[in-house]
């Protein structure tokens, strides 16, 4: 079954947010880490690759690029998103080339922005509303916030992980009521029903 990319905009809607607390104790971070760990629809393989793929893809934008502190690398599932600002819009499209050129690499989704240009005005930290996204998304019994990824730059929130477009559209939408989002990103990898059931049959058997 053929897998696409989906990429969704959404204004927000001014909400209430949960948030998170920063102190958690050791053992509940630990509990929350391992139910992360237990619920991500990658393989451990493809686990392994983003890992590696992120390390390589700041280590040559080290090496490459003026600015490299102002770039955040995000692989899920061998798709990688970049964020965060560069100089130019030759920095921004040198970015993408080098780290589409990284073994393994599926596709890369640039939305970097160049220093300088209109840009949305966060209302909160990122950390808080990307806190605030997890925390909607717990709370809500028709999403799985432990199967998506959260990446929050300038109040844009972008969301990465394997889904429906049912799915998707539902957890997107429960996004963009959180207090502090900007817009909503939706940079997930679609697949079907069918093909979503078999994907959780063979996590829950290999658990």
């Amino acid at each position: 079954m053929k897998r696409l990319m989906i990429l969704i905009g959404a204004a927000s809607i001014a909400g209430s947010a949960l948030m998170l607390s920063g102190c958690l104790p050791l053992a509940a971070t630990g509990i929350v880490a391992g139910a992360l760990a237990a619920n991500d629809r990658r393989t451990l393989g493809a686990q392994t690759e983003d890992t590696s793929i992120e390390f390589k893809a700041g280590a040559r934008l080290r090496d490459a690029m003026r600015f490299p502190g102002g770039i955040s690398v995000t692989s899920y599932n061998r798709r990688v998103l970049l964020t965060g600002q560069v100089g130019s819009a030759e920095d921004r499209r040198m970015a993408e080339q080098i780290v589409s050129k990284i073994d393994n690499v599926r596709s890369v989704e640039n939305a970097l922005q160049v220093a300088g240009q209109p840009a949305l005005t966060a209302s909160a930290s990122d950390a808080t509303v990307s806190a605030g996204v997890k925390a909607a998304l717990l709370e809500n019994s028709e999403t799985h916030a432990t199967a998506v990824k959260v990446v929050t730059e300038a109040g844009v929130v972008y969301l990465m992980g394997i889904a429906s477009r049912k799915e998707a559209d539902r957890v997107a939408h429960v996004a963009s009521r959180v207090r502090g989002v900007q817009k909503v990103v939706a940079v997930f990898e679609i697949v079907s029903d069918e093909e979503l059931a078999r994907i959780l049959k063979g996590q829950s058997e290999s658990r």
